[in-house]
Protein backbone atom coordinates (compact mmCIF):
# COMPACT_ATOMS: atom_id res chain seq x y z
CA UNK A 1 0.00 0.00 0.00
CA UNK A 2 3.00 2.43 1.26
CA UNK A 3 4.65 1.68 -2.54
CA UNK A 4 1.89 2.36 -4.76
CA UNK A 5 0.94 5.44 -2.77
CA UNK A 6 4.71 6.49 -2.92
CA UNK A 7 4.54 5.30 -7.21
CA UNK A 8 1.20 7.54 -6.87
CA UNK A 9 3.00 10.32 -6.00
CA UNK A 10 5.74 10.54 -8.26
CA UNK A 11 2.96 10.53 -10.92
CA UNK A 12 1.06 13.39 -9.49
CA UNK A 13 4.56 15.21 -9.31
CA UNK A 14 5.70 14.16 -12.84
CA UNK A 15 1.86 15.48 -14.04
CA UNK A 16 1.81 18.74 -11.93
CA UNK A 17 5.52 19.63 -13.41
CA UNK A 18 4.82 19.24 -17.19
CA UNK A 19 1.54 20.78 -17.01
CA UNK A 20 3.31 23.83 -14.90
CA UNK A 21 0.72 23.66 -12.22
CA UNK A 22 -2.11 24.06 -13.83
CA UNK A 23 -4.01 21.02 -12.69
CA UNK A 24 -6.04 20.68 -9.35
CA UNK A 25 -7.00 17.52 -7.88
CA UNK A 26 -10.16 17.32 -9.92
CA UNK A 27 -8.29 17.12 -12.85
CA UNK A 28 -5.40 15.57 -12.17
CA UNK A 29 -7.73 12.51 -10.88
CA UNK A 30 -9.30 12.35 -13.92
CA UNK A 31 -6.11 12.28 -16.28
CA UNK A 32 -3.93 9.84 -14.17
CA UNK A 33 -6.95 7.44 -13.04
CA UNK A 34 -7.11 7.73 -16.82
CA UNK A 35 -3.36 6.51 -17.85
CA UNK A 36 -2.85 4.42 -15.05
CA UNK A 37 -6.11 2.67 -15.86
CA UNK A 38 -7.09 2.61 -12.02
CA UNK A 39 -10.05 4.13 -9.71
CA UNK A 40 -8.48 6.20 -7.03
CA UNK A 41 -10.75 8.88 -5.01
CA UNK A 42 -10.08 12.38 -5.49
CA UNK A 43 -9.48 12.72 -1.90
CA UNK A 44 -6.48 10.12 -2.61
CA UNK A 45 -4.89 12.98 -5.01
CA UNK A 46 -6.34 16.01 -2.14
CA UNK A 47 -3.82 14.07 0.38
CA UNK A 48 -0.93 13.60 -1.94
CA UNK A 49 -0.97 16.86 -3.35
CA UNK A 50 -1.02 18.62 -0.13
CA UNK A 51 1.37 16.95 1.77
CA UNK A 52 3.94 17.20 -1.47
CA UNK A 53 2.92 21.42 -1.05
CA UNK A 54 1.08 21.05 -4.78
CA UNK A 55 -1.64 23.59 -5.58
CA UNK A 56 -3.02 24.31 -8.84
CA UNK A 57 -2.49 27.81 -10.07
CA UNK A 58 -5.36 30.06 -10.83
CA UNK A 59 -5.76 31.41 -14.07
CA UNK A 60 -6.32 35.22 -14.63
CA UNK A 61 -9.76 36.33 -15.42
CA UNK A 62 -9.28 37.90 -19.38
CA UNK A 63 -10.23 41.49 -18.99
CA UNK A 64 -14.39 42.06 -19.94
CA UNK A 65 -15.43 44.07 -23.22
CA UNK A 66 -15.83 47.59 -22.05
CA UNK A 67 -17.98 49.42 -23.78
CA UNK A 68 -16.74 52.15 -26.34
CA UNK A 69 -18.70 56.15 -26.03
CA UNK A 70 -20.79 56.23 -28.80
CA UNK A 71 -19.73 58.55 -31.47
CA UNK A 72 -22.47 59.49 -33.69
CA UNK A 73 -26.21 59.59 -31.61
CA UNK A 74 -29.07 60.07 -34.40
CA UNK A 75 -32.69 60.91 -33.98
CA UNK A 76 -34.83 58.19 -33.88
CA UNK A 77 -36.89 58.48 -37.09
CA UNK A 78 -39.05 55.59 -37.04
CA UNK A 79 -40.09 55.55 -33.07
CA UNK A 80 -40.87 52.16 -33.18
CA UNK A 81 -43.42 52.94 -35.25
CA UNK A 82 -43.35 49.30 -37.02
CA UNK A 83 -46.40 49.54 -39.80
CA UNK A 84 -46.18 50.64 -42.99
CA UNK A 85 -48.98 51.33 -45.17
CA UNK A 86 -46.98 50.73 -48.48
CA UNK A 87 -44.22 48.32 -49.62
CA UNK A 88 -40.84 49.79 -49.98
CA UNK A 89 -41.93 52.76 -47.35
CA UNK A 90 -40.12 51.82 -44.25
CA UNK A 91 -36.82 48.98 -44.28
CA UNK A 92 -35.30 47.57 -40.89
CA UNK A 93 -31.44 45.84 -41.01
CA UNK A 94 -29.63 43.79 -38.51
CA UNK A 95 -26.71 41.73 -38.55
CA UNK A 96 -26.47 38.57 -36.91
CA UNK A 97 -23.35 36.91 -35.57
CA UNK A 98 -23.48 33.30 -36.70
CA UNK A 99 -20.97 30.76 -35.12
CA UNK A 100 -19.94 27.60 -36.66
CA UNK A 101 -17.55 24.98 -37.22
CA UNK A 102 -14.24 25.21 -34.48
CA UNK A 103 -14.85 28.96 -32.98
CA UNK A 104 -15.53 30.50 -36.47
CA UNK A 105 -17.96 33.13 -36.86
CA UNK A 106 -19.94 34.46 -40.24
CA UNK A 107 -21.87 37.99 -39.93
CA UNK A 108 -25.63 38.03 -41.89
CA UNK A 109 -26.55 41.58 -42.66
CA UNK A 110 -30.16 41.56 -43.77
CA UNK A 111 -32.77 44.38 -45.30
CA UNK A 112 -36.64 43.53 -44.49
CA UNK A 113 -39.35 45.74 -45.57
CA UNK A 114 -41.53 46.23 -42.99
CA UNK A 115 -44.58 46.14 -44.78
CA UNK A 116 -45.02 42.78 -45.41
CA UNK A 117 -41.60 40.97 -43.40
CA UNK A 118 -40.16 40.03 -47.39
CA UNK A 119 -36.24 40.10 -47.31
CA UNK A 120 -35.04 42.56 -49.44
CA UNK A 121 -31.46 41.55 -49.73
CA UNK A 122 -28.76 39.61 -47.56
CA UNK A 123 -25.27 39.89 -47.62
CA UNK A 124 -23.36 36.83 -45.37
CA UNK A 125 -19.10 37.46 -44.29
CA UNK A 126 -16.48 36.72 -42.30
CA UNK A 127 -16.05 40.39 -40.65
CA UNK A 128 -18.87 42.79 -39.35
CA UNK A 129 -18.10 46.03 -41.10
CA UNK A 130 -19.09 49.00 -42.51
CA UNK A 131 -18.91 47.52 -45.79
CA UNK A 132 -20.79 44.48 -45.13
CA UNK A 133 -23.53 46.85 -44.10
CA UNK A 134 -22.92 49.01 -47.44
CA UNK A 135 -22.99 45.82 -49.79
CA UNK A 136 -25.83 45.34 -48.62
CA UNK A 137 -28.19 48.69 -49.08
CA UNK A 138 -26.09 48.25 -52.86
CA UNK A 139 -28.03 45.50 -53.39
CA UNK A 140 -31.80 46.40 -51.94
CA UNK A 141 -31.10 49.88 -53.30
CA UNK A 142 -32.11 49.08 -57.29
CA UNK A 143 -35.55 47.10 -55.96
CA UNK A 144 -36.58 50.88 -54.66
CA UNK A 145 -34.64 53.23 -56.95
CA UNK A 146 -37.73 55.60 -56.70
CA UNK A 147 -37.90 56.68 -53.32
CA UNK A 148 -35.02 58.81 -51.77
CA UNK A 149 -34.21 56.11 -49.16
CA UNK A 150 -32.23 56.95 -46.32
CA UNK A 151 -30.45 54.52 -43.72
CA UNK A 152 -30.43 55.16 -39.97
CA UNK A 153 -28.10 52.58 -38.09
CA UNK A 154 -28.31 50.42 -34.62
CA UNK A 155 -26.69 52.68 -32.06
CA UNK A 156 -24.47 49.54 -31.53
CA UNK A 157 -23.18 50.72 -35.31
CA UNK A 158 -20.73 52.91 -36.14
CA UNK A 159 -22.63 54.11 -39.55
CA UNK A 160 -24.85 57.21 -39.04
CA UNK A 161 -27.92 58.63 -40.97
CA UNK A 162 -27.31 59.34 -44.49
CA UNK A 163 -29.10 59.80 -47.86
CA UNK A 164 -28.33 56.67 -49.81
CA UNK A 165 -26.76 58.55 -52.68
CA UNK A 166 -23.72 59.58 -50.10
CA UNK A 167 -22.15 56.23 -50.64
CA UNK A 168 -23.57 55.05 -54.31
Amino acid sequence: MEHEIRALAKEVKLRYDKRKGILGYRQMRTQLNRKLKNNYNKKRYYRIMCALGLKAVIRRKRASYVKAAEIHVTENVMNRNFDANSPNSKWCTDVTELKYGNGRKAYLSAIIDVYDNSIVSWVLSHSNNNKLVMDTLKRAYPKNPAYPLFYKATEASSTRLMSITDFM
